[in-house]
C-alpha cells in the first residue's frame, strides 16, 4: 500500500507541473484561438535563465527565480507586440507556424548562447527528502507541488477578480464585442503571453529542479503536458489544471507498475499512456472534459 501511495503522491507532484504547463497553452488558446508551440521553448529559457543567473551569475537563488520569471514575462510581451500583433487578421495557420518559427529559434539557441550541455541550477533543495511510514519525497517535488497549487490559485484570482483578467475573459469570449465595449483586447493578449512566459519559468524551474538539471530535454516535457490541455478542454483553465494532474498520475503510475505487469506492451509505454488516455476521452466528450460545443448560429 506504501507503494502505491509513493506513487501516487510523486504522480500528484508531477501532475502539478504538467498542470501549470497546460495553463500555459490554454491562457493563450483562450485569448487567440491558437495553440503555442513556443510554450517548450518558454520552460527550457526559463530553466536555463534560473541556472545562469544563480550559478554563472552569483546571484541568491530567489531573485534569480524572480528575474527568470519576469524575464519569460518580457519575452512573452515582446514576441506578443513585436510579431503577432503585426499578423492580426491573417490565418491561424499564419500564427502557428510563428510560434513554431519562436520555439525552434529559442530551443536552438538559448542552450548554444548559456551552455549546450545543460548547467545545474544549484536549487537549495537539493537530494534531501522527507521521509515518513515507508514514503519519501524528495522537496523538489514538495517546494514543487505547493509553489505550483500557489502559482495556480494565484491566476484563478486574478482571472476572476482583476480588470486584467477580466478583460481577458471578455476578449476570449468574443474580441469583437470587446473591443466595442472599450475593452483593451491589446493589452490583454498581451498580458496573457505574459503569463504563459511566466508560469512556464516557474514550470522550468522545477522539471529542472535536482537531481535534473538545466538542458534541451526540459523544453521536451511541454509534449508530455500537451494531452492534458485536450484532456481538460482547450479554453478551460479548470480543465488545464484537472488534466494535468490526470496526465501525471497516469504517467507515473503506468511507468511504476506496467513494466511488471504488462511488459509486453514495451519499455517505454508510459510515454504514450497520457495520449491514450486522451483518446479515449476524446471518444466520449470530443471537446474535452470542461469543454463547450462552439454555438454557431443559422
Amino acid at each position: 500500500m506504501s507503494d502505491f501511495v509513493q506513487h501516487l503522491l510523486e504522480g500528484l507532484a508531477q501532475g502539478f507541473i504538467y498542470a501549470l504547463i497546460a495553463l500555459g497553452f490554454t491562457v493563450i488558446y483562450r485569448s487567440s484561438q491558437v495553440i503555442n508551440f513556443a510554450q517548450g521553448s518558454l520552460l527550457l529559457l526559463g530553466a536555463y535563465l534560473v541556472a545562469w543567473f544563480h550559478v554563472v551569475r552569483n546571484m541568491p537563488f530567489g531573485i534569480a527565480v524572480l528575474l527568470a520569471i519576469l524575464s519569460c514575462a518580457l519575452v512573452g510581451i515582446v514576441f506578443q507586440v513585436g510579431v503577432l500583433r503585426r499578423v492580426t487578421g491573417q490565418p491561424v495557420f499564419t500564427v502557428v507556424m510563428i510560434t513554431i518559427g519562436l520555439n525552434i529559434v529559442l530551443t536552438a539557441y538559448v542552450p548554444a548562447a548559456v551552455a549546450a550541455q545543460g548547467l545545474d541550477t544549484q536549487d537549495p533543495w537539493g537530494l534531501s527528502a522527507w521521509s515518513h511510514g515507508g514514503i519519501t519525497l524528495t522537496y523538489v517535488k514538495i517546494w514543487g507541488s505547493v509553489t505550483c497549487l500557489a502559482v495556480l490559485g494565484g491566476f484563478f484570482l486574478f482571472d476572476r477578480y482583476s480588470r486584467y483578467g477580466l478583460a481577458m475573459r471578455a476578449t476570449a469570449s468574443d474580441e469583437e464585442a470587446a473591443l466595442a465595449a472599450g475593452v483593451p483586447t491589446r493589452r490583454a493578449n498581451a498580458v496573457a503571453w505574459a503569463l504563459a512566459g511566466a508560469v512556464a519559468a516557474v514550470g522550468g524551474l522545477f522539471l529542472a529542479g535536482s537531481p535534473n538539471r538545466a538542458d534541451p530535454s526540459v523544453g521536451l516535457s511541454a509534449l508530455s503536458a500537451f494531452p492534458a490541455i485536450i484532456l481538460g478542454g482547450l479554453e478551460s483553465p479548470s480543465g488545464a489544471v484537472v488534466g494535468g494532474i490526470t496526465i501525471g498520475v497516469v504517467q507515473v503510475l503506468t511507468a511504476n507498475y506496467q513494466p511488471g505487469h504488462a511488459s509486453w506492451l514495451g519499455a517505454n509505454f508510459y510515454v504514450i499512456a497520457p495520449y491514450i488516455v486522451m483518446i479515449l476521452v476524446l471518444l466520449v466528450r470530443p471537446y474535452g472534459l470542461f469543454g463547450k460545443r462552439p454555438v454557431e448560429r443559422v
